[in-house]
């Protein structure tokens, strides 16, 4: 099966960065561990701790962006101006804003309440499909590949604190194969009915 990056979403916090030392940062949990979420009603997906502890250690080099865009760079864990670690509740992130455009515009429209969503990019390389309810199967997501975390604008979802945004793509992909092994699960329970 081909892997796919997603992308998934959830709050933060700012601190004001008053103290000319210290630059204005943003921190928060870019996912939440152990926090079902409906994936387009085809399957519930949680985050397992420790999924991202691995690539955590690996990966030197992940950065922070503003609405996944590769161009709008806000911090990165390589220059040190992004802080990325598993604690219990998820992955916290804390992040030096630089003083760029997009990084000014970003504070002004946090301060006015307009942003106050984050989110992340990833690939999952490990995962555990739990088939006991053939109509409603939970994925638990056990490891990933961590590529960014973004502040953004529009999550796909209202409540994010506990709810995931994919790609597009990965999503109709993910959701296909979820539906066929439904039907082919769904099928073996009908003949073993018959028996």
């Amino acid at each position: 099966m081909t892997k796919t990056q997603e992308i998934r979403t959830f709050n933060f916090n700012k601190r004001d960065g008053t103290d000319v030392d210290h630059p204005l940062t943003v921190s928060g949990h870019a996912s939440v561990f152990n926090s079902p979420t409906d994936i387009a009603g085809a399957f519930t997906e949680q985050i397992a701790p420790g999924a991202f502890s691995k690539t955590l250690t690996e990966n030197d080099d992940i950065r922070c962006l503003f609405n996944h865009n590769w161009d709008n760079i806000l911090g990165r864990t390589k220059s040190g101006t992004l802080t990325l670690e598993e604690d219990e509740q998820g992955l916290a992130f804390t992040v030096d804003l630089p003083d760029t455009t997009a990084g000014r515009d970003l504070v002004v429209s946090m301060e006015r309440g307009d942003i106050d969503k984050c989110s992340f990019g990833f690939i999952p390389t490990a995962d555990k499909w739990d088939y006991s309810d053939p109509d409603h199967p939970v994925r638990t997501i056990e490891e990933v590949e961590l590529f960014e975390v973004s502040i953004v604008t529009i999550p796909a979802y209202d409540d994010t604190d506990a709810q995931l945004n994919r790609s597009k793509d990965g999503q109709y992909k993910l959701i296909e194969l979820v539906e066929q092994r439904k039907q082919i699960i769904s099928k073996i329970k009908g003949e073993l009915s018959h028996e």
